[in-house]
């Protein structure tokens, strides 16, 4: 059981070191409270994302992401009471207080809620040559590359599983049988797996004309199957039916740095010089939640990348929305990712 204590900063804490509280404390949620306990404000993943989209500085004090008025409960209150609050906000967490304001408890609704199963089909992408990967993917593919003593895509499944997720489609082209033969229908983990062969490929989005569409009627998870990730594809799922978005995109926030000084002009004249700037964009992290209707509208052997796909559904004025992830995030694209990913795999299972 992970106590609650765990989750407890100050505010002044930096913004930085509150998401990595809320990441490692296993709660989703930091707990901001004065010297005496008495609760300030939370921070959740939501709150997270929404400072995110803001550009709030990672050094800027936690006060300035955190949500100052949260739902709170009183520890007399029932679990009947509590669920129904919990319920009727859609919240995941409600602090416990007495009757100075003083946190006594937490209370999650996994807590008090078995966890749910999620019928929503993933689609895993697992398709690629990995080239610039060679020579390890000259026998294998590189989403089967293995990564401590699993391949990539068993611990991406796996990661599904944890959330609730049961319904697989995967994606093949370069090598098929290496995956077909690991994971066969998936009953192995308890889940159903089935198989999507691109004869030729078809870009990141073609595969999606060859799903059954006649089984698609809910909202899909899309995934490229050489990315390690701690996020919640639960919440990512309930943020894109929340939004009742066309297609949500999950990005990374990326820094530029200039290493030099920027001059901004009038003509000849210098206006300001601003030393070694930062620019910070969204760049996409290949993970995607598209609705059924878009998933239907990519016809069979048609070949289509995935950004294509979302730029024709913006041009028809459809909503597509972004999903800022904070939590890891790797692209096992090059050999120091690999190696990388090697070092880090502890601390991303444990």
């Amino acid at each position: 059981m992970k106590s609650w204590k765990n989750a407890l900063i100050r505010p002044d804490t930096t913004f930085e070191e509150a998401v990595r509280c809320v990441n490692n404390s296993g709660l989703r949620i930091a707990l901001i409270v004065d010297s005496d306990l008495r609760l300030l404000g939370t921070l959740t993943d939501g709150d997270i994302r929404r400072a995110l989209l803001r550009h709030i500085a990672l050094d800027a004090p936690v006060s300035q992401a955190m949500c100052s008025s949260p739902k709170v409960g009183k520890p007399e209150w029932t679990r009947d009471r509590l669920l129904g609050v919990m319920e009727g906000s859609e919240l995941l967490h409600i602090p416990i207080v007495d009757d100075q304001n003083k946190i006594v408890d937490l209370e999650t609704i996994h807590g008090l809620l078995e966890k749910r199963q999620i019928g929503n089909p993933v689609f895993l992408m697992a398709g690629g040559f990995g080239t610039r990967l060679y020579p390890l993917t000259e026998s294998c593919p590189k989403p089967m590359l293995k990564i401590g003593e699993k391949p990539i895509l068993e611990l991406i499944i796996e990661a599904f599983i944890r959330d609730g997720f049961y319904n697989f489609f995967i994606s093949t082209h370069y090598l098929p049988d290496v995956i077909k033969n690991h994971f066969g229908d998936g009953s192995r983990w308890g889940v159903k797996i089935r198989y999507i062969h691109e004869k030729t490929p078809l870009g990141t989005g073609g595969a999606l004309g060859l799903l059954p569409h006649e089984e698609i009627n809910e909202s899909i998870l899309v995934m490229n199957g050489d990315l390690l990730t701690t996020m919640d594809y639960r919440a990512l799922l309930d943020y894109h039916n929340a939004h009742a978005s066309t297609a949500t995109m999950c990005v990374r926030e990326y820094e530029q740095k200039i290493p030099y000084g920027v001059i901004q002009n009038r003509g000849n004249q210098i206006v300001s010089i601003i030393e070694k700037p930062v620019h910070k964009f969204f760049v996409n992290a290949g993970i995607y939640a598209l609705s059924p209707e878009l998933v239907k509208s990519v016809s069979p052997e048609i070949r289509i990348d995935m950004p294509t796909l979302l730029e024709k559904a913006i041009k028809e004025e459809k909503q597509v929305t972004m999903y800022p992830l904070h939590e890891y995030w790797l692209d096992i694209g090059r050999v120091d990712d690999f190696n990388r990913a090697q070092t880090e795999i502890g601390g991303l299972l444990s």
